[in-house]
């Protein structure tokens, strides 16, 4: 087996289990299919495979599972959760026929924690620190939101807060510049499992291009390493891509959501 297909093998059989989704309200079996409720009205399709699922039955399963969210009147909108890899006949037809669109497509990214936990030096005066106060959160949440070109909003710092009062290992890193937040992310610990997520990495446009974004991953990892996970995976746009491949993660798939809004 290549590394490859041994790292895409360990990501199907850890991660696409009840360990994806460690902050749900609810979560219901439809066939091969776990249907997920998170917090503030968002639900969340995804499964480890859809089996023997042929064209007919996959496209019987959307309207199904639209029904069941409609059902709930604080679902307003729905991610359903793809990856190339899976064999899953017509099922972006099937979407699109029943109102979902898809978004960006990212890379699987996945490699061991050791490879990124480097040395990286960083320009004066940037540094490097957690951050659990809810001002701090609030903060990061904020930034992340403008450089991603999103509308500040309470939603993900809400979150973030929700999951830390879990205290379930999750991490909030940052970079900062004489108190102000120049680029973020945060560490996912993944229960039961080899790995450890590293998500929402951003850095301000003025600031990249210094190792601001390898620093953090380097940072993260080493606080993987230090909970005994072994293995980091991301889903990456273009630009994370390949800054975590000089770190030497490796792309081992691709994954686009599709989302519906009531």
């Amino acid at each position: 087996m290549s590394n490859n297909a041994r790292l895409l093998a360990a990501y199907d059989k850890q991660l696409r289990t009840d360990a994806e989704t460690p902050s749900a309200v609810k979560v219901v079996r439809h066939g091969p299919l776990r249907l997920v409720t998170f917090a503030n009205g968002r639900g969340f399709v995804t499964y480890q495979d859809l089996g023997a699922a042929d064209e007919d039955m996959i496209r019987s399963f959307i309207p199904e599972v639209i029904a069941y969210y409609q059902a709930d009147p604080e679902i307003n909108r729905v991610e359903w959760k793809t990856r190339q890899h899976d064999l899953a006949p017509r099922l972006h037809e099937a979407l699109l026929e029943n109102g979902f669109t898809p978004d960006e497509t990212e890379s699987i990214m996945i490699g061991e924690a050791r490879a990124l936990a480097v040395d990286v030096p960083l320009p004066e005066p940037v540094m490097l620190r957690r951050v659990t106060e809810e001002t701090e959160v609030r903060a990061m949440s904020a930034m992340q939101d403008e450089v991603f070109g999103d509308p500040v909003s309470d939603e993900m710092a809400e979150a973030l807060l929700r999951r830390l009062s879990f205290n379930d290992g999750m991490e909030l890193w940052v970079a900062e510049v004489e108190g102000r937040i120049v680029g973020a992310g945060r560490l996912e610990p993944v229960q039961g499992t080899d790995f450890a997520g590293i998500w929402g990495g951003a850095t301000r446009e003025e600031w990249r291009g210094r190792g601001i974004y390898r620093a953090l991953t380097a940072r993260r990892a080493r606080s993987a390493l230090d909970m005994g996970k072994t293995l980091i995976h991301s889903d990456s746009t273009e630009y994370s891509r390949r800054i975590l491949e000089r770190s030497g993660l490796v792309k081992v798939s691709t994954t686009t959501p599709y989302r519906w809004r009531r």
